[in-house]
């Protein structure tokens, strides 16, 4: 029995929400929370009917420190779970640590206005010791471990699905599988249509940005980036068929070099159909990827956002979204004293997740780890003080749980590996 406050009400919320509603023994209690008011209570109204869980709705300004902790003293809830903006990480955290209540989001911080002076000599800084340039890195939230310890409270980062699952799957996959990891590539393939010459399947902002910025993999110690799609390479996903893929930055490279002893090479890979690729690179080419402010017509705007208003909401996808994601990693490395190579990962219908709870696969893999995450700092199993990633902790109990609740998964011995 739980009483968790959830902030947002987007997709992946949708979804998250749903999951705790049909999980009631251990969220007996949410509060839905968001700058939308309307929202939330148009998403209590369609579910309250369907569960035992009490939902309350709340409005909140999710950048406003002082808002959040006032609004999670009156609640008082057990856990806070972070499903709003990457942007308003750090606020929540900060009013999580004041509240003395554990935190939980789903995709580490980054910076709104990356043209803020005193953000960027953080990052520039960071950009030289570190060798990557993705605006979004860990560092802001682990610099949090000792205020979380000494409130007594858990902060855990990314229980999304990349990251999140996959960095459970590490850990799943050196607790029972390997003496010794020594390459992981982490490979997300979305073989959904739903019809439209471009759009997102995630916030268009954050997409956009992440997909447009230099890739970059761990070897050997240290980071290699290089330019944008630069790398790519084709796959035969399970159930999914062949598709080209490319190598990305993205934040669990950086938590599972910290934590995975002796890994020699890790990289992330996305599958993207050339339409998409053609349309983003128009798109950056005049200018709408960009963050800096621009004046029209006497007002600012910030070319990006702007765009996101004229793509469709990733939200609304659902209904005509049609085909399957493959969602997983390779692991090779060495067991027993020999070299032994394996594959988990999850299959995920669009249809189906819609048919269950409105939503396509992508806020559906993201949603019910969310949950999933949750239910773990507030029963127990991974309630400690300090802020971690998920593969920090024992992934046997997290993994039952993707197969109870959506999310079933496979192991194969000897992939095909990855050139």
């Amino acid at each position: 029995m739980s009483k968790v406050m959830i902030i947002g009400c987007g997709g992946v919320a949708s979804v998250a929400i749903h999951k705790c509603c049909q999980n009631s023994e251990v969220f007996s209690e949410i509060m839905i929370a968001s700058r939308t008011l309307s929202k939330c209570d148009a998403l209590k109204e369609k579910l309250a009917p369907t569960t035992k869980t009490i939902i309350t709705t709340a409005k909140v300004d999710a950048d406003c420190t002082e808002e959040l902790i006032a609004l999670i003293k009156q609640y008082q809830p057990d856990a806070v779970l972070n499903l709003a903006l990457p942007y308003q990480d750090l606020t929540i955290m900060d009013a999580c640590l004041a509240c003395k209540v554990p935190y939980i989001d789903t995709a580490n911080y980054e910076a709104e206005n990356t043209d803020d002076p005193a953000w960027r000599a953080i990052y520039e800084k960071r950009c030289e010791e570190l060798g990557f340039s993705a605006y979004f890195d860990y560092s802001w939230q682990w610099a949090y471990m000792d205020r979380f310890k000494q409130a007594g409270i858990t902060g855990l980062l990314g229980t999304g699905f990349d990251p999140g699952v996959t960095s459970v799957f590490a850990a799943y996959a050196q607790k029972h599988y390997f003496d010794e990891i020594h390459t992981i590539d982490i490979l997300d393939c979305n073989g959904g249509d739903h019809g439209y010459p471009f759009a997102t399947n995630f916030n268009p902002e954050i997409n956009l940005r992440e997909v447009s910025a230099p890739g970059s993999y761990w070897e050997n110690g240290h980071w290699v980036e290089i330019p944008p799609m630069s790398i790519k390479r084709e796959y035969n996903f399970d159930e999914v068929g062949e598709k080209d893929m490319y190598l990305l930055h993205h934040e669990e490279i950086e938590a599972l070099a910290k934590n995975i002893p002796g890994v020699k090479r890790i990289r992330f890979f996305m599958t993207f159909g050339q339409s998409y690729l053609t349309h983003m690179k128009c798109l950056e080419n005049v200018g709408l990827l960009s963050t800096t402010p621009i004046t029209f017509n006497g007002q600012q705007i910030v070319p990006i956002q702007f765009l996101k208003e004229l793509l469709p909401d990733p939200s609304t996808l659902g209904p005509r979204t049609v085909g399957k994601t493959n969602i997983g990693c390779i692991f090779t490395g060495i067991k027993d004293g020999k070299e032994r190579s394996i594959y988990i990962y999850n299959v995920c219908d669009h249809q189906e997740c819609y048919r269950e709870v409105e939503s396509q696969a992508i806020s559906y893999t993201t949603g019910v780890p969310a949950m999933i995450g949750t239910m773990m700092v507030v029963n127990g199993p991974w309630n400690k003080p300090g802020v971690y990633t998920t593969d920090e902790f024992d992934p046997d109990p997290y993994m039952e749980a993707l197969n109870k609740w959506g999310l079933p998964w496979k192991v194969v011995e000897n992939p095909v590996l990855v050139d």
